[in-house]
């Protein structure tokens, strides 16, 4: 297999909130291929779906409804610990729920966590020790 990754899909309660949540809080916009099922957000050379989660539970033949931590994180890193004070308090003027206030990491980079109507984790980071280039993508 080739190293990368092409979907991220997270199984979400109610597509048209989750939806909506992505464009206003992260101010992202919807791919022309997504339709009233299911929704695509391009990304930096991959795709990040939401699709409900009774029907992503039956197309991976899985249970529904699991809770609790989902036993991952999506990270969204940025270029300074300003820019994370920054995107915390914008996600928060969107209703996303801050998890983690931003502070100085034990790994030595600073960070914090929101989660989505979901509950799927976001941990929003400036790592020093990595580099991004003008679109984003570590290099």
């Amino acid at each position: 297999m080739e190293q990368r990754i092409t979907f991220i899909t997270l199984g979400v309660a109610d597509l048209n909130k989750s939806r909506k949540f992505y464009e206003e809080a992260f101010g992202w916009k919807v791919h022309e291929s997504s339709n009233g099922d299911i929704v695509f957000f391009k990304l930096n050379g991959m795709m990040l779906s939401l699709f409900p989660a009774t029907e992503l539970a039956k197309d991976s033949l899985s249970t529904a409804g699991a809770s609790g931590f989902k036993n991952f994180t999506i990270a969204y890193n940025v270029r300074s610990e300003a820019e994370v004070d920054e995107c915390v308090a914008s996600l928060r003027k969107h209703q996303a729920m801050v998890v983690k206030e931003p502070q100085k990491v034990f790994w030595g980079g600073y960070s914090s966590y929101v989660a989505d109507p979901d509950g799927f984790l976001w941990e929003i980071a400036f790592n020093p020790f990595l580099e991004l280039d003008a679109q984003g993508n570590v290099h």
